[in-house]
């Protein structure tokens, strides 16, 4: 499964999330870049990423950054002891 995802960094949220299936590869990449065009025209200063995952919760524990503030990141890192293999 392919996930796009627009991430605006300044409020350490994402702003959109699409999906779309491994067969729909190239409709998914036509996708990611023409949004990316359009925040660049826009001037907004947002990630567009196209991640791939075998599920919404798998991308959600692989791209925790994404997901989670800053303090969830925090937490998460100290009850592990900051050390993540």
């Amino acid at each position: 499964m392919l996930f796009l995802i627009q991430y605006d960094r300044a409020r350490g949220s994402v702003t959109s999330m699409r999906t779309y299936d491994d067969s729909q590869r190239e409709l998914a990449e036509d996708a990611r870049l023409t949004l990316e065009l359009q925040q660049n025209r826009k001037g907004l200063k947002q990630e567009v990423v196209l991640l791939e995952a075998s599920s919404e919760e798998g991308l959600r524990y692989t791209h925790r950054r994404y997901f989670e503030g800053l303090a969830g990141l925090a937490k998460a890192s100290s009850s592990t002891g900051g050390d993540r293999k």
